[in-house]
């Protein structure tokens, strides 16, 4: 929950330590269950978890800690709860300790558009502090206090194609994505804990 001077500064508990309350999910409801705490993903079919109330411009601050080997994300701005991927911006969460160089499809990146510069991903098992900030155009990620992904959706102009000329797999260039949507959490057939669920409008 948001202490009492956080949400004096505008911050809104998204994850009250102990229910659902606020969220919805696409799958199963068995998927996500709260556990000493955090949100699990019992990998039963939850598909994704998502807040029923929209944000367009904010900061949003989390922790996860996920299994060996597992592969989740953070989406924002998503816009239609058929289509994840084609309508909502995925932060990657994936277990890609002590990995180098960096990827697109690493921990922290904006998935499959903008890898982090380092790499900062704690080991499975071990907490990891994300913070996720979209103002505008500018999506940026800090994990474990270090910005490593910081990118302009303006310079996504073309439809499947980034920036720097590779290939994406986005039918819509990124600059054209919504701007407002839901915020959810990825089943990808692994365990994922999630706490301290903050986001801060802009």
């Amino acid at each position: 929950m948001a202490t009492a001077k956080e949400q004096t500064d505008g911050w809104i508990s998204l994850f009250d330590g102990e229910t659902l309350t606020g969220w919805g999910t696409t799958g199963d409801a068995d998927g996500w269950v709260v556990e000493d705490g955090c949100i699990l993903c019992t990998v039963q079919g939850g598909k994704y978890l998502y807040t029923e109330e929209q944000f367009d411009n904010f900061v949003l601050t989390l922790d996860f800690k996920t299994g060996p080997n597992v592969n989740s994300g953070i989406f924002v701005r998503w816009a239609d709860l058929e289509d994840a991927v084609q309508s909502g911006l995925e932060l990657q969460i994936l277990d890609t300790h002590g990995k180098s160089p960096t990827s697109n499809h690493d921990c922290g990146a904006l998935y499959d558009a903008l890898g982090p510069t380092r790499n900062t991903c704690k080991p499975a098992g071990e907490w990891n502090a994300m913070t996720i900030t979209c103002d505008g155009s500018i999506v940026a990620v800090a994990l474990n206090g270090e910005e490593i992904v910081r990118a302009d959706l303006e310079l996504w102009d073309t439809p499947h194609q980034n920036p720097d000329g590779s290939r994406n797999k986005f039918g819509i260039a990124l600059k054209d994505f919504p701007r407002r949507g839901h915020i959810g959490i990825q089943d990808h057939g692994g365990k994922i804990w999630c706490r301290h669920i903050k986001v801060k409008p802009l």
